[in-house]
């Protein structure tokens, strides 16, 4: 009998879990269907799903009206680069936090945290001016420094979680051997954090990708990535919801692909421990 509830509840949990993925999924599958259809069906009042005339005119129209590849050059780099650097400046960080923590060091960690509930529109003017004096505006380097800054709290966070896992005595023993502090954190804390460190990449790394308030903000022609590719289809004249829906398909194609080939990674990182 225990058995029998045992599994009904597990057939109802997984029936529950399949409908919720395929809600939040509805959108970008609905998306890309568009992408696939003419104008006047994408507007079709009561929509078409599936039955209708399946086209690639509109991948067609957005390579020639835009230069895809250099949008996605910018993503790759402004994303790529902030969270390497993000990263590079987080473990020590991370590491102090966890293997050396003080009275204020909960306090530090919450007042990071805080800096995220701050609305993204209320630092846009002091940045933009910033930005204009040091010539950083519609530059890579501009926006790697914005996304490095607006993610380091959540990368320190996940970094201090993983690390917190980690036995201290296995630190203290590297120490014991004659371990300098850069070799402790390179080759002693590193290797055996690399699932968190590996989540945490992955994660910041989308975060940055899809980052759009930023990039529409800073940018202009010169590094806009493929948020502003996306962007550029909505005009004066009005939306056109087939070419806008090829352009976010073409814009969000990449990280699907990067998420769904290390999505065994990211949850082998998401429930990472060393202490089991």
């Amino acid at each position: 009998m225990a058995r029998a509830v045992t599994n009904q509840r597990k057939t109802v949990n997984t029936a529950v879990a399949w409908a919720i993925g395929l809600l939040i999924f509805f959108p970008v599958l609905w998306t890309i269907l568009t992408s696939f259809k003419t104008e006047a069906e994408a507007i079709a009042d009561p929509p078409v799903f599936l039955f209708f005339n399946w086209t690639l005119e509109n991948y067609s129209v957005v390579q020639e009206r835009s230069d895809y590849m250099r949008f996605l050059w910018n993503s790759v780099i402004i994303a790529g680069v902030s969270t390497l650097v993000g990263i590079v400046v987080a473990v020590p960080a991370a590491w102090s936090m966890a293997f050396v923590p003080s009275r204020r060091t909960k306090d530090v960690l919450l007042w990071m945290l805080s800096t995220k509930m701050l609305p993204a529109v209320g630092a846009l003017y002091p940045i933009y001016l910033i930005f204009i004096e040091l010539g950083l505006l519609d530059t890579r380097a501009g926006l790697v420094l914005v996304m490095m800054l607006i993610n380091l709290p959540i990368i320190v966070w996940m970094l201090y979680t993983y690390f917190r896992e980690i036995p201290g005595e296995i630190l203290e023993a590297a120490r014991m051997d004659g371990a300098s502090l850069r070799n402790e954190i390179l080759y002693v804390l590193t290797p055996m954090a690399v699932p968190g460190i590996a989540s945490t990449l992955l994660l910041n790394f989308i975060l940055a990708w899809n980052e759009a308030f930023w990039t529409l903000n800073l940018t202009a022609a010169k590094a806009g990535p493929l948020t502003a590719f996306i962007a550029s289809y909505s005009s004066p004249e009005g939306l056109f919801y087939a070419k806008l829906s090829a352009a976010s398909t073409m814009a969000i194609a990449p990280i699907l692909i990067l998420g769904w080939f290390s999505q065994k990674q990211l949850v082998r990182g998401l429930t990472f421990g060393a202490v089991k």
